[in-house]
C-alpha cells in the first residue's frame, strides 16, 4: 500500500507540472500513432510495417515535421494516410493550444504579481479560460484549412482533372499538412511537379505562413489590424521579423539558385521568382519542396540552415528556437554593443529574465544540434552539408531533406525521432519552465567582473 501511496503522490506531482503532462501526452499520441501505422491495414502491401519506420512516420506526423523513411503515395494506403492526416492534426492543435495556454499561464502569472498582489496565490486558468482558447484555436485553424483547401480543390479540378472526390481529398490532406507546417505530401516528388503553377503553390505558402504566425498573433490582428501601434511586443516583434525572413530568404535562395542547372536555371523568369519564394518559405519549418534539395547549392543549404534553426512563431505550428527568441538576442547584442544598461525594444524595455530564457534557449539548441550532427555523422557516411541540414531539420520540425534520412541507418533514424520529439515541444516546455520557476533572490553576493574576449 506504501509503494501505490508513493506511486500516486508522484503521479499527482507529475500533473501539476504543465511541461511534463506535454511531454506525456504527446508521447501517449505517438505510440498510440506508431501502433496503428503498424498494422497491415495501413500499408498498399497490406504487410506491418516494421517498428522503425511506424514510430518515425508517426513522430513526423505527431510533431509536424514532414520527413519521411518511406513514401508515402505509394507505401501507405488510404487508411494509413487518414491516420497520418490525424496525427497532423492532433499535433498541430495540440501544439498550438497548449503553447497559448501555457504562455496564459506564464502572463496571467506575472501579470496577478504586478497587479494584485493580495490575490498571487490564484496562478491557475479557469476553465472558462481554457474553453475559450480552445475555441478560438479550433476555429481559426479549420477556417484557414477550409479555405486553403477549396482553393486547392478547385485547381486540381480544373487545371488537372482530378475527379472531385479525389481532388477534394488531396485538397484538404495537404491543406491540413500547410496549415500545420507539416509538409507531408501525397506525391513521390512531393511538390516538385508544381514548381511553377502560383494556383497552387501560394495557397500552400499562405497556409504556411499563417500557422507559423501563431494563435495569439492572429487574434491580435483581427481586434487591431489597423492600429499596429497598439499591437503588443510579441506580435509586432513576430510580424515584422517575419517579413524580413521571408522577403531576405527569398531574395537570397532566388539569387543564389538563379543559374544552377539542377533547381532554378531551366525555370522561366516567373518561374524562378514563385520557386524561389515559395522555396524560401517552406524554411519556416513546412517541410514541402518543390525543388530539389540535394542540387542546391553549399551556400543556399547554409541559409537554409539558418532559417531553418530560427523557425516560426511562437504559440503557433511552426517549430525552430522561435522569432521572438532570435529577435530577442539581436537586440540583447545590439544594446550592448551600444553600451547601454538596459535592453529596449520597440518602446518597451525588455526584463532581464525574458533576455537570459532566450539565451538558454538558443545555446540549448545549438548544443543539441552540433551534439546530433557529430553522432549522426560518426554512424552514417554522409559529407557534413547534408547531415547538418537533415538534423536542423528534424530540430526545428521543418521536413525538408536533402534525401538521406531513408538511407540512415536505424540508430540514425531514431537520433532523428529523438530530436522530432525534442524540437516539437523543447522550447516550448522549456521556456514555460523557465518562467514558471523564476524567483527573487533575498540577497546579492559581492559583484566581481571576470575577463570577457
Amino acid at each position: 500500500m506504501s509503494v501505490l501511496r508513493a506511486g500516486g503522490r508522484r503521479l499527482a506531482a507529475v500533473r501539476k507540472q504543465p511541461a511534463v503532462s506535454v511531454v506525456l501526452g504527446f508521447a501517449g499520441l505517438i505510440a498510440v500513432g506508431t501502433l496503428l501505422l503498424s498494422m497491415p491495414f495501413a500499408t498498399e502491401s497490406g504487410q506491418s510495417t516494421g517498428l522503425v519506420p511506424a514510430l518515425f512516420t508517426a513522430t513526423s506526423a505527431a510533431c509536424v515535421t514532414g520527413l519521411v523513411v518511406v513514401d508515402t503515395p505509394t507505401h501507405w494506403s488510404t487508411a494509413g494516410e487518414v491516420v497520418i492526416l490525424a496525427l497532423i492534426q492532433m499535433g498541430g492543435l495540440g501544439v498550438m493550444t497548449l503553447a497559448s495556454l501555457l504562455s496564459l499561464l506564464v502572463f496571467r502569472r506575472f501579470g496577478l504579481r504586478m497587479r494584485l498582489t493580495a490575490q498571487a496565490e490564484t496562478k491557475t486558468l479557469g476553465l472558462g479560460d481554457v474553453r475559450r482558447v480552445v475555441g478560438r484555436i479550433l476555429l481559426l485553424s479549420l477556417l484557414f484549412e477550409l479555405v486553403v483547401a477549396v482553393a486547392l480543390t478547385a485547381r486540381l479540378v480544373t487545371g488537372y482533372g482530378f475527379g472531385f472526390g479525389r481532388a477534394v481529398y488531396e485538397g484538404v490532406f495537404h491543406s491540413v499538412s500547410a496549415f500545420n507546417n507539416a509538409g507531408f505530401a501525397l506525391y513521390s516528388d512531393n511538390l516538385m511537379g508544381f514548381v511553377t503553377d502560383a494556383w497552387f503553390c501560394l495557397p500552400i505558402a499562405l497556409a504556411v505562413i499563417a500557422g507559423g504566425l501563431g494563435f495569439p498573433v492572429w487574434l491580435e490582428l483581427f481586434r487591431r489590424f489597423r492600429q499596429p501601434r497598439r499591437w503588443t511586443l510579441h506580435t509586432k516583434i513576430t510580424v515584422w521579423v517575419t517579413l524580413v525572413l521571408l522577403v531576405g530568404g527569398a531574395l537570397v535562395v532566388t539569387a543564389a539558385e538563379w543559374t544552377n542547372p539542377g533547381t532554378l536555371g531551366p525555370l522561366s523568369w516567373p518561374g524562378k521568382l514563385l520557386a524561389g519564394f515559395f522555396a524560401a518559405t517552406m524554411t519556416r519549418t513546412a517541410g514541402f519542396n518543390n525543388l530539389d534539395i540535394a542540387e542546391m547549392h553549399s551556400g543556399t543549404l547554409l541559409v537554409q540552415d539558418v532559417l531553418m534553426f530560427i523557425g516560426g512563431g511562437s504559440a503557433g505550428t511552426a517549430g525552430g528556437i522561435k522569432i521572438t527568441t532570435f529577435a530577442l538576442l539581436a537586440f540583447v547584442i545590439l544594446a550592448e554593443i551600444r553600451g547601454e544598461p538596459t535592453v529596449h525594444v520597440m518602446g518597451r524595455r525588455l526584463p532581464e529574465g525574458v533576455q537570459r530564457q532566450a539565451l538558454t534557449i538558443v545555446l540549448i539548441g545549438v548544443g543539441v544540434v552540433v551534439l546530433s550532427v557529430l553522432a549522426l555523422q560518426a554512424i552514417s557516411p554522409f559529407g557534413l552539408d547534408a547531415v547538418l541540414f537533415e538534423v536542423i531539420s528534424a530540430f526545428a520540425t521543418v521536413g525538408l531533406s536533402t534525401g538521406i534520412t531513408a538511407q540512415l541507418p536505424d540508430l540514425g533514424q531514431i537520433l532523428l525521432v529523438a530530436l522530432m520529439f525534442i524540437g516539437r515541444l523543447g522550447p516550448i516546455t522549456l521556456a514555460s519552465a523557465l518562467a514558471l520557476r523564476e524567483r527573487v533572490r533575498r540577497y546579492e553576493l559581492p559583484e566581481e567582473r571576470p575577463i570577457v574576449g
